[in-house]
């Protein structure tokens, strides 16, 4: 749940960047790490230090990116022109009017940044300080803006890179571009920004010459450096998708499961797993899957939007579709696909396997290579399986159907028809055996194959 504040808490996200080095029509922020846009992950941090009020600034044509933000609960505001970041939060005003409390401002394509961070900056703000800033030291500075600090440590300017001099651009000490401070005086402070720089844009930065030219205290925290990286181009996204999936590895291990080979397991944000799940190798968590305790995941196995029931035994290279929800012992084996299903408690389905719009009953098998035929070509259609019933391998079940509790299903069976309860049913043509034709096939062949032979010399 999210924390609740002392006092009421903005944010401003700045998102109006055209991401040009993604080169995707998709705007950067709506790229997803975990199987959630970077968009998501900001929003839901914010969410759980209890932040009261958020805009999302975005640019004109970023249609996508507001009703992102106004599905997960923010607000945005547009920046119509790119004339840098000073500009970029001053579009973010008018949704803050009448707003008593502190804001932090923050660059929306920084997912890894955690609650600690977040609190922690909230505190330096709490200290008596007037901005409090985020920074971090990277093993390259860079092109990153550099804090220069007094000698008790606080901040005396933050200076851009290309306008830092070669003395300036050898501190390690880089910002991160996200502070906090009080939400009325950060209007006073946009007010005053200016464009003499390098550039020729409102650098968002400048605000700490305007508290100090006030005597106001300005003061730093260290983030960590992976906290910081931003997501700019497909090696970057890439780059922070792998520390998010190590997060969730460690996070996982750490309430109790056991994974074979981490670095194989990708999870997503949301994934749940129980206590003492073992997830064996190459394993994909698609967003909401739920896994309870006792579970055991075979390798190469691929989950979304799924339930798995304790005690199962998944895989290997099973495939949970979105809707199968898998009970309390229940075997889903190799090669076997659910789609849309409810395999009750105890249920097999352990070989080559469709189930897709149906219901299995508790105790019921169901053989390899057996099908439901669920679609005719227009639309989905149901079958329903009863308890404790056997279906033999390589059966279609034509839905609509339905199998009462105890039934049988003979191998090679296409069903169309109710099959009363603890009956037999069985559909195949008659076998015929011609004797001796194999032998006579044979030997015809060998005979054909003699005069070829023969006609060549």
């Amino acid at each position: 749940m999210p924390l609740k504040r002392q006092k009421p808490l903005a944010a401003v996200l700045l998102a109006a960047g055209k991401g040009t080095r993604m080169k995707s029509t998709l705007p950067k922020v709506l790229h997803a790490v975990a199987g959630q846009s970077i968009l998501g992950h900001m929003l839901g941090l914010l969410n759980a230090i209890g932040v009261n009020k958020t805009v999302v600034v975005v640019a004109p044509d970023q249609n996508e990116v507001a009703e992102e933000a106004r599905r997960l609960g923010a607000s945005s505001a547009v920046q119509e022109q790119q004339l840098g970041t000073g500009d970029a939060a001053r579009a973010a005003l008018p949704a803050l009017e009448g707003f008593a409390g502190d804001v932090m401002v923050l660059y929306g394509d920084h997912p890894l940044f955690t609650p600690a961070t977040l609190e922690k900056l909230l505190k330096a703000r709490e200290s008596g300080a007037e901005i409090a800033f985020i920074g971090f030291k990277p093993d390259d500075p860079a092109a990153y803006g550099r804090l220069v600090l007094l000698a008790n440590g606080d901040v005396d300017r933050i200076v851009e890179y290309k306008d830092a001099s070669e003395e300036q651009r050898r501190i390690k000490f880089c910002s991160a571009g996200s502070f906090t401070l009080d939400a009325q005086r950060l209007g006073t402070y946009l007010a005053g920004l200016d464009n003499n720089n390098a550039q020729r844009e409102f650098y968002l930065t400048g605000i700490v010459d305007a508290a100090r030219k006030r005597n106001l205290r300005c003061v730093a925290i260290e983030a960590p450096a992976e906290e910081v990286l931003g997501v700019n181009s497909r090696a970057e996204l890439a780059l922070v998708e792998s520390v998010m999936q190590r997060r969730l590895r460690e996070r996982a291990m750490e309430n109790g499961a056991t994974l074979i080979d981490p670095s194989t397991v990708w999870f997503s944000h949301d994934t749940q797993l129980g206590r003492d799940v073992t997830v064996g190798p190459n394993v994909f968590f698609g967003p909401k899957v739920r896994v309870a305790d006792n579970v055991r995941i075979n390798a190469f196995c691929h989950f979304e939007d799924c339930s798995i029931g304790e005690g199962a035994i998944v895989g290997p290279y099973a495939r949970l579709r979105p809707g199968a929800q898998i009970g309390r012992d229940v075997h889903i084996g190799n090669f076997v696909e659910v789609k849309k299903a409810v395999i009750e408690d105890g249920a097999k389905a352990n070989h080559l396997t469709y189930i897709g719009d149906a219901r299995v009953g508790a105790g019921s098998n169901v053989g390899a290579g057996t099908i439901t035929c669920n679609y005719d070509g227009f639309d989905k259609h149901f079958t329903d399986i009863g308890r404790n019933v056997f279906i033999g391998s390589n059966s279609a079940l034509v839905a609509p159907v339905k199998i009462n509790d105890g039934a049988y299903i003979g191998a090679g069976s296409v069903i169309t028809k109710e099959v009363e309860g603890d009956a037999l049913a069985v559909e195949r043509s008659e076998q015929r055996t011609v004797g001796r034709w194999a032998a006579k096939f044979r030997e015809r062949k060998r005979a054909e194959k003699a005069a070829k032979a023969k006609s060549k010399e």
